[in-house]
């Protein structure tokens, strides 16, 4: 988008209306206050960023002289203005200066000033993202009452069935015995992995101060005891991050379970002694996950240079009872999820041959 693409309008805006709008700016979303004729009133920093040019510029300009197809926008506005309706929404590409046309989401809305809309714009790759998380959230709820409910209903046959062989053993002879050992046996590993289902939400949430690189040494500490060789674990950490409230023993465990299961689909490169895991935090601003936007929030990334994870299960790894590997429970990575969601936060995935990332994201204050 050049100048040619924003005429200028005949009057500008008033100054005033910076300030009225000012609180956009922190919102990471494109976001134009303009005149129902098309006029821009307002533009936010996002909308300055992906436009590659001043708020000067724009403030003053044709909105609708901004997308590949001017007249959708100038027909919504229209409708805005006659209230023919509150909100619309459709797909468009965004004109850029220097830089292809951004496909963004578009969301035009009606403000309590006569003559005024709002336009929201929402480049699609973050549609997607948001609406991926809202999946990843609503996947790890069913996931948790399917787990719970499922290991009730488990639970109380398992311990009839294990009682009765007892009984059935001491009736029998000892020929027969290997076959009463074999039900008790494989009751018990049933029991043992019911337990395991339901630990997450046995256990109270024992919130104190947690240090996340304190949290990444303890769990690099026991996967390399547990894989001294041909292994290494790097660290890249931003030690700016403050302490925050948690549950540092559930934040292990969330944070071992994805870094052993990258150790265990590392074996080849494990035997050819250069397999890496690397431990990496950062601090995200203005970030809106699981229908909230925050301030800041931790960014833990687990990363391997693993095989990845297979096309066939990259959109069911958080799933329970999903596993990769052979001899895996499929439970590792479901109870982590948990362990983060009841942190408010959310686990996300990103996996090519080669590279693998896992990233933990938790609100800070």
């Amino acid at each position: 988008m050049n100048k040619a693409h924003i005429p200028t309008a005949s009057s500008a805006p008033p100054k005033t209306g910076s300030l009225r709008f000012q609180a956009f700016d922190l919102l990471a979303t494109l976001v134009a206050v303009v005149q129902t004729d098309g006029c821009v009133v307002f533009a936010n920093a996002a909308l300055e960023d992906a436009l590659g040019t001043s708020r000067r510029t724009i403030e003053g300009s044709q909105l609708p002289d901004c997308f590949t197809e001017p007249l959708i926008l100038k027909h919504a506005l229209e409708g805005a203005g006659s209230n023919e309706f509150a909100a619309l929404r459709y797909d468009a590409w965004l004109r850029r200066l220097n830089h292809e046309p951004l496909p963004v989401h578009v969301v035009v809305a009606q403000t309590d000033t006569p003559g005024e809309a709002i336009v929201e714009l929402l480049p699609l790759e973050q549609q997607a993202k948001q609406d991926r998380e809202e999946r990843l959230m609503d996947q790890a709820q069913a996931n948790k009452e399917l787990i719970r409910n499922l290991a009730h209903e488990i639970k109380n046959p398992l311990g009839g069935i294990r009682g009765a062989a007892q009984l059935l053993q001491m009736d029998i002879s000892k020929d027969l015995t290997e076959y009463t050992q074999v039900i008790i046996h494989e009751a018990d590993r049933l029991q043992t992995l019911v337990d395991r289902l339901l630990a997450p939400h046995r256990r109270p949430h024992l919130v104190g101060d947690v240090n996340i690189h304190e949290v990444c040494e303890r769990v690099r500490s026991l996967i390399l005891a547990e894989f001294p060789k041909g292994l290494r674990v790097t660290r890249d950490y931003d030690t700016s991050i403050p302490e925050f409230r948690g549950d540092r023993e559930q934040l292990i465990q969330a944070v071992l379970n994805i870094a052993h299961n990258a150790a265990q689909v590392l074996a080849e490169r494990t035997a050819a002694g250069d397999a890496q895991i690397t431990f990496r935090t950062r601090i995200a601003r203005q970030v809106t996950f699981g229908k909230q936007r925050y301030r800041l929030a931790l960014e833990l990334h687990v990363i391997d240079n693993g095989p990845g994870v297979p096309d066939s299960i990259k959109d069911r790894i958080f799933y329970p009872l999903v596993s990769g590997r052979d001899g895996g429970s499929g439970l590792g990575l479901t109870l982590a999820q948990t362990f983060v969601q009841q942190h408010h936060g959310l686990i996300e995935c990103d996996s090519v041959p080669g590279r693998t990332d896992f990233k933990l994201l938790i609100p800070l204050p």
